[in-house]
């Protein structure tokens, strides 16, 4: 018998565009004002004016790529204080993870990117073209004019807010109103074309076009998540309990009215009723008993289906590619508000509360899912490197120094026997003016030093910034640094306007044994 070949089959699936419908509630009203704090953060930081005096950058946040600095407000990061970037790191991270182990991915249906410029640009698409049933027989629709300039004009406000959104970004790296002048005018550098054309083309592909299949396909996030979750763990999810089964209409209510009046609902169920003999022997035990079901309050209108920017069913239980954005908390309240039952058959719910609420119980208040020992941890590390960064932000000096030998030759003999080491010695000056560093050794044995290029001992660095200088330190023939192999050193570097003091250990080599 000969089999024929089959033909692989494509693990990848054609996107079904999703057209959400609009829905009023909490938690789109959170949503709002999330999306509006966030993108006026966004936009609008680059031109706030911080007046750092008259040799410093005015813009209160400032990414100096030229002069290798980082500016926020008040607070200056040099390169070699990059762990304060990476303590900030290590803060969103614990914050992340802690706020996914209490209330699950909010961070996704709230405040990331992703969702927050694929809300914008929903909202432009049903400005312009209408709300969910007439998006959806515009899609369907053959092209024609009217489909064209309705196409046309959302694709346009999108590519609007696509180069504001590029061209914000841009300005965090260099002055904001010089470099808006310079794109205009057309003579801003290169690279500030191609970023703002990058970003751009990947805030008008993802937040129009691909959406939901970024947070599905591209974001490791979801992947992740589960591992911070457990049972205790409010998300949004479907208590399916009291949904069930579902009715809807006429079939609803002639269901209802067929029940048997046998004793208290408990959970959306009736009691079990032990059924007649069916054995055919009289005064046989019964040998089954059927359990009868009222209908849930779930009325299978798929109004959480229908806002869902996931396109996602959340009556089926958790699933990746949930966001928990909450907006099917609101569209089920309203139905239930309407049929006259309880809110709440879709809510932030706690899984391990799922059997408790069945029997009747009271849910467990929310507070009370958050207290526990692992939220505790993370806040506990994320409150200790935030404390440990504001430590050191405030005791970091104004001046600092730092020494390199140089190497080649380690050293040289003079003609009267001196020995001279040579330092390449690296002077900050944090403060916004120019100030007068005067330099001394603590080498304990006799030693001169010289500044090459400077008569004296004394060097002005500039505002805000680092000075190289050579530093010629020399031992007299017959001390302990000369006729040492090494001798540890020190360079002092004092401010002759403050007083502050700074230090930098190295080492003095002397003849070789």
């Amino acid at each position: 018998m000969s089999s024929q070949p089959t033909e692989p089959q494509s693990l990848y699936a054609a996107r079904v565009p999703i057209f959400p419908r609009r829905v009023k509630g909490v938690y789109r009203r959170l949503k709002w004002w999330i999306m509006a704090a966030t993108l006026a953060i966004y936009y609008v930081t680059p031109w706030i004016r911080w007046d750092r005096g008259p040799n410093l950058p005015d813009q209160a946040v400032l990414v100096d790529l030229a002069n290798r600095r980082f500016h926020f407000f008040w607070i200056e990061i040099w390169p070699h204080e990059f762990y304060f970037v990476g303590g900030l790191l290590v803060m969103a991270g614990l914050g992340l993870f802690m706020f996914t182990a209490a209330l699950g991915r909010v961070w996704c249906g709230y405040a990331c990117p992703q969702t927050v410029w694929t809300d914008l640009f929903i909202l432009v698409e049903r400005r312009v073209q209408g709300d969910r049933n007439a998006r959806m027989r515009l899609h369907d629709a053959p092209w024609s004019m009217r489909k064209a300039r309705l196409k046309a004009t959302t694709w346009g406000l999108w590519l609007l807010i696509s180069v504001a959104t590029g061209g914000a970004w841009v300005f965090y790296f260099a002055d904001a109103p010089t470099l808006a002048r310079d794109l205009l005018a057309l003579r801003a550098p290169g690279v500030a074309y191609a970023s703002v054309a990058v970003l751009t083309f990947t805030t008008f592909v993802f937040g129009g076009f691909m959406r939901e299949q970024i947070c599905v396909y591209m974001c490791p996030w979801p992947r992740i998540q589960g591992a911070m979750m457990d049972p205790a763990t409010l998300t949004v999810a479907y208590r399916d309990w009291r949904g069930e089964p579902r009715g809807k209409g006429l079939k609803r209510a002639k269901a209802a009215d067929d029940l048997p009046t046998v004793g208290p609902r408990v959970g959306g169920r009736i009691p079990v009723i032990p059924m007649p003999g069916v054995s055919g022997v009289p005064g046989a035990p019964a040998a089954r008993a059927a359990e009868v079901r009222e209908p849930g309050d779930c009325v299978d209108c798929n109004a959480c289906v229908n806002v869902c920017p996931m396109g996602i069913d959340i009556r089926d239980g958790q699933q990746l590619a949930c966001i928990t954005c909450a907006l099917c908390v609101d569209a089920c309240d309203q139905v239930m508000e309407k049929i006259g039952r309880p809110r709440g058959l879709i809510d932030y719910v706690a899984l391990s509360d799922a059997p408790r609420e069945a029997a009747g119980g009271a849910p467990v208040p929310a507070w009370r899912h958050a207290a526990n020992f692992r939220n505790f941890a993370y806040l506990a590390l994320w409150s200790l490197v935030g404390a440990a960064l504001v430590f050191a932000l405030f005791i970091r000096p104004e001046i600092d120094i730092s020494v390199a030998p140089v190497r080649n030759p380690t050293h040289v003999t003079l003609s009267d026997g001196s020995i001279r080491n040579t330092y390449d010695i690296r002077l900050r000056n944090k403060h916004g003016e120019p100030r007068l560093f005067l330099l001394d050794t603590g080498l304990e044995t006799e030693a001169r030093m010289t500044i090459q290029g400077e008569p004296g001992l004394g060097v002005t660095v500039p505002a805000d910034s680092l000075k190289l200088i050579r530093v010629h330190l020399t031992a007299a023939p017959g001390t302990v640094a000369a006729e040492t192999a090494v001798t540890d050193a020190r360079f002092w570097v004092v401010d002759a306007a403050g007083g502050e003091r700074a230090h930098a250990d190295t080492k003095f080599n002397g003849r070789s044994r």
